[in-house]
């Protein structure tokens, strides 16, 4: 099954795998049914990300659709940093429980977990010392 924008979802059997990006960070979720647990790069949530913001956003999607202890989710995140991969994780769990139960898509919809921040770095111009900076003025 093909998901938005040229990203893919599908379902082998009881496991469904979906992917999730934020900046330059890329999660691939495999959902299946189980007791709740998460586990990121085969570690716990709570080890891998130590900020209680990250937890939240990553397990922010299980919750607001009250699925936080119907299912187990194993995911491999790489790239970016911390904040781009629980934001990537994020996109890739609300992608799963799309497939997982079809009914959740309106109020995952709804709360904008399915829409992929598109904001990314921008690009440094020549002739600038960064994206939009450019070198210090001197008069002599």
């Amino acid at each position: 099954m093909t998901g938005e924008q040229g990203t893919t979802t599908s379902r082998r059997g009881d496991e469904i795998i979906a992917t999730g990006r934020r900046k330059t960070a890329v999660a691939r979720v495999r959902m299946k049914p189980g007791a709740g647990e998460i586990t990121i790069n085969g570690r716990d949530l709570d080890s891998y990300f130590p900020s209680i913001k990250d937890r939240q956003l990553v397990a922010g999607a299980l919750e607001q659709v009250g699925k936080r202890t119907a299912v187990k989710v194993l995911i491999t995140v790489d790239g970016g940093g911390p904040t781009g991969q629980a934001g990537a994780c994020r996109l890739g769990i609300a992608r799963a429980l799309k497939v997982f139960d079809a009914e959740l898509a309106e109020p995952l919809r709804q709360g904008g977990l399915l829409t992929r921040d598109g904001r990314m770095k921008e690009r440094k111009k020549y002739g600038l010392r960064g994206a939009r900076r450019g070198t210090q003025f001197s008069k002599r």
